[in-house]
């Protein structure tokens, strides 16, 4: 009796639970399955699709050459690949995600109808969605009290490597790479806002696969964890984990990474950032809708521009060249890189909602194209938090000033001076690498003091009853 083990967001051998229960299910051999799920993958990013192609190369190598690779549709392709193979059982790693949800509903059916079932086991996270819940059974809405019983439910140790013998098909490796066919404006959906901006990959990359992740980890663990809960917000500083695009892909779990960060501020700092990340796919989980549309409802009346000087202003925003240092060196390294710092990312995200009064859609489009560590869940409600929509979220009369925050978080311009080598405007932080007479000097793009007063003005428009007069 064989079985597939069908791969997804779980691109390791260890710590795999699917995995072990694929064993169990197929004594005779266990079939490695990915599906290129052309659903995924147009709107994905050609970042998100280089790593992907490079992750899935280094599972193939460990698996000694014996990943299947399919591409099309997951309904018709597991069932097709499950009766090749005459497997009565695919498992899989449970998927919360909106789309996830809906298709492997639709692969189970499928499975169903030809008499074969999908078992779905386990999570990308150390405590799956829906399982932390308030005394009254609710979803949680604040991130405190939702870290406080995450804590307390706990979860279990690491999983030990099962042991498989592996069963290949053949595989469509014509499939790969999976960066190839860029999408472009007006396709997958593509804002038309984006005609003319750049949409292609970054140049570098970080190394992919379950061995990058673990030396990345290992690599963290003994050196920036310990100053993790200071030197995170410093972008000029290498002190965050690089952990993100590993998670995103399960290269590695969670629970790994939970096992190895040990005592200490960085260590908690650390499990408190990961606390973040559930948390959100929490709330996505009982709330799908709210990776399209404000969890907060007062956000459906908040007053965007849509003319074309809007539209010249993210084009500004997107290509970092507004004037403001920090936010242009973050937009630059996004496309350089495919990443970009998180302190950055608040700083960016609050410009281009508070400053250009632009719909925090558009942002958060732009990063999910661009960024290799691409989650749903964590992106669209980052922004939400920035754009005062979401749980948790900053108060609407909190407008992050990009100057001063380069002032605090980047003081010598170390970080801004990566990326940008025109001097600042007058009167706002410049870098120590700039060099008048030779480069033009910056124009800032918009006043923050005013913008910041406009975007006052239409938080409190928005939050007031309707009906409710501003007289």
């Amino acid at each position: 009796m064989r079985s597939v083990l069908w791969f997804r967001r779980d691109l390791r051998l260890d710590d795999l639970p699917a995995l072990r229960a694929a064993a169990e299910a197929g004594p005779d051999g266990v079939v490695a399955l990915f599906v290129a799920d052309p659903a995924l993958l147009g709107p994905a990013g050609p970042n998100r699709r280089r790593f992907l192609t490079a992750a899935l190369t280094a599972l193939d190598t460990e698996l000694g050459g014996a990943l299947v690779i399919r591409r099309g549709d997951p309904v018709r392709v597991v069932p097709e690949v499950a009766a090749a193979v005459g497997a009565t059982v695919v498992t899989a790693t449970t998927d919360f995600g909106p789309h996830g949800a809906v298709r492997d509903a639709a692969v189970a059916r499928a499975l169903s109808d030809d008499g074969r079932r999908l078992m779905t086991v386990g999570s990308n996270y150390a405590v799956a969605p829906g399982r932390v819940r308030t005394g009254s059974g609710t979803p949680f809405k604040v991130f405190t009290a939702y870290k406080r019983a995450w804590e307390t439910t706990g979860w279990p140790s690491p999983y030990p490597a099962a042991a498989v013998q592996y069963r290949s098909l053949g595989s469509d490796k014509d499939a790969l790479p999976l960066e190839s066919g860029l999408a472009a404006p007006g396709s997958h959906g593509l804002p038309d806002w984006w005609e003319g901006l750049p949409l292609g990959p970054a140049a570098v990359l970080p190394d992919a696969g379950p061995a990058a992740a673990w030396d990345r980890l290992e690599r963290f663990v003994a050196g920036p964890l310990a100053d993790y809960d200071r030197d995170r917000d410093l972008p000029a500083t290498a002190g965050t984990s690089g952990l993100s695009p590993y998670l995103r892909f399960g290269c590695v779990h969670p629970r790994s990474v939970l096992a190895l960060l040990g005592s200490g501020a960085g260590a908690e700092r650390m499990r408190t950032e990961l606390a973040w990340r559930e948390f959100y796919a929490d709330v996505l989980w009982h709330r799908p809708d709210s990776a399209r549309a404000p969890l907060l409802e007062f956000g459906a009346r908040l007053r965007w521009d849509t003319d074309e000087r809007a539209r010249e202003r993210f084009a500004a925003w997107a290509t970092g060249t507004t004037g403001y240092p920090l936010v242009d060196a973050g937009m630059r390294q996004l496309l350089a890189e495919g990443w970009m710092h998180n302190r950055v990312r608040m700083v960016a995200a609050s410009f281009l909602v508070k400053d250009l009064h632009l719909d925090w859609r558009l942002g958060a489009r732009w990063f999910m194209w661009h960024l290799v560590d691409g989650d749903l869940a964590s992106n669209q409600h980052g922004w939400q938090w920035v754009a005062g929509t979401g749980t948790d979220a900053a108060p609407f009369h909190r407008v992050l000033n990009p100057s001063r925050q380069q002032e605090r978080f980047d003081p010598t311009g170390a970080y801004v001076g990566r990326y940008v080598r025109e001097p600042a405007a007058p009167g706002h932080a410049t870098t120590r690498r700039a060099e008048p007479g030779k480069v033009p000097r910056s124009v800032v793009l918009v006043d923050h003091a005013a913008e910041r007063h406009e975007a006052l003005a239409r938080f409190a428009e928005a939050r007031r009853p309707a009906g409710e007069s501003s007289m």
